[in-house]
């Protein structure tokens, strides 16, 4: 169940049977011409897609992260990781507070992952609290998908571009646009990474057809559902 769906008499019902929680994690930044809000459109649908038949509790995406790289992209909004990791906290010490135990992260930007370890430091002082920190889209078996659709795949390519994180009115290109290195972007501030990559996209094609981005995504879900499902003994 979503939490943004439910009030508190239905989460302290929940509560009495379970303590597992989705917390995703997003960001607002740019997508080339997708939505700014990209990686917590799909880090909250996955999570949502894979909770709902299990009747789990997924609490809203967190919407900003860090994402210092952009900042030369209107719209892209950047926490310091110090604030991030103190929002992260904060927001597990309130899930424990409430009953939760069981927590699984849904991250949808691979610049939150320096946030990690805030979970390993969270369990230690928190009896029975267990975290889990899944990125969905380079999960195992969902990376494989992609790699097995298209090895072409990047950020605001293909792989992020579905129904659900396009916008209205927006055309895409056709062509497949040439691959940028990761390695030339990491000793660039914001203003050389919007001259390397242009529009925002790293590399490969805008958009594949809606049945093939469909499987990738029925993959990405079961795999999010088998953490929730787990054995978290």
């Amino acid at each position: 169940m979503k939490i943004s769906d439910s009030n508190w008499f239905d989460v302290e019902e929940y509560l009495k049977t379970d303590d597992r929680a989705v917390l995703p994690l997003g960001s607002t930044e740019q997508h080339a011409y997708l939505s700014l809000s990209v990686d917590s459109i799909l880090s909250e649908k996955v999570a949502a897609d894979a909770a709902a038949p299990l009747g789990i509790p997924v609490f809203p995406a967190v919407p900003y992260g860090l994402t210092p790289y952009f900042m030369g992209f209107p719209g892209t909004v950047s926490l310091k990781l110090t604030t991030y990791a103190s929002v992260v906290r904060d927001i597990l010490d309130s899930l424990y507070a409430t009953g939760f135990r069981r927590i699984l992260i849904v991250n949808g930007h691979g610049g939150n992952s320096p946030v990690q370890p805030v979970t390993a430091e969270w369990m230690e002082a928190h009896d029975g609290a267990r975290c889990r920190f899944h990125d969905w889209w380079r999960a195992p078996k969902t990376w494989e998908a992609v790699q097995q659709i298209d090895p072409v795949a990047s950020h605001a390519s293909w792989m992020e571009n579905f129904p659900w994180t396009r916008l209205p009115g927006r055309e895409m290109p056709t062509a497949q646009k040439p691959f940028v290195p990761f390695d030339r972007l990491r000793d660039r501030n914001a203003e050389g990474v919007r001259e390397l990559i242009g529009d925002g996209n790293y590399g490969g094609v805008y958009q594949k057809p809606d049945e093939v981005t469909d499987r990738l995504w029925e993959t990405a879900v079961a795999e999010t559902r088998a953490l929730l499902e787990g054995d978290w003994a």
